[in-house]
This record gives C-alpha cells, sequence and structure tokens, in this order.
C-alpha cells in the first residue's frame, strides 16, 4: 500500500509540474509574441511553439518526479538503516 501511495504521489507531482510548466510558458511574453500578440499577427511564428512546447512539458514533467524520487529514495535509505538493525524473523 506504502508504495502504490508513493508511485501515486510522484505521478500526480509529475502532472501538476508539466501543466504547472506549459501554463507559465504560455503566458510569458516571448511566447505571446510568438503566437501573434503585436500589431496584425505581425511576427506570428508557430514553428517555436511546436518545438519549444514538447519541451517545455517532458522538463516540467521529469524535474518534479526526479526531486519526487529523488526525496523518497533518500527517505527509503534512511529509514532501511533503523530497519536494518533490527533483527528480522525472515532474515535470522
Amino acid at each position: 500500500m506504502r508504495r502504490d501511495a508513493l508511485t501515486g504521489g510522484g505521478c500526480a507531482v509529475s502532472f501538476a509540474g508539466a501543466v504547472g510548466a506549459v501554463i507559465v510558458w504560455w503566458q510569458t511574453s516571448r511566447t505571446q509574441r510568438h503566437l501573434g500578440n503585436e500589431f496584425e499577427n505581425n511576427g506570428q511564428d508557430f514553428g517555436a511553439v511546436l518545438t519549444e512546447l514538447p519541451f517545455v512539458f517532458l522538463a516540467g514533467a521529469v524535474v518534479p518526479a526526479a526531486v519526487w524520487g529523488l526525496g523518497v529514495w533518500m527517505l527509503g535509505r534512511r529509514r532501511g538503516r533503523s530497519e536494518s538493525s533490527r533483527a528480522s524473523e525472515f532474515h535470522a
């Protein structure tokens, strides 16, 4: 049960990071300029959207998931040391 909760938490953090990164990227002045927020859509360039959006989405998904995984690994390592000092009936 605990492992499923940790995995679910990592997925939730990854999803929130991806959505948050896309929203922040979408609202920047540089992106708005490429989407044609100038006079009569001068400077409209959807190529920038097609090249940048996948990288923004992936970075927003991977970075929070990596930090979550690192935190879980560090906590598991620390917990593993305290549990290894106790004798287990299965490992005796």
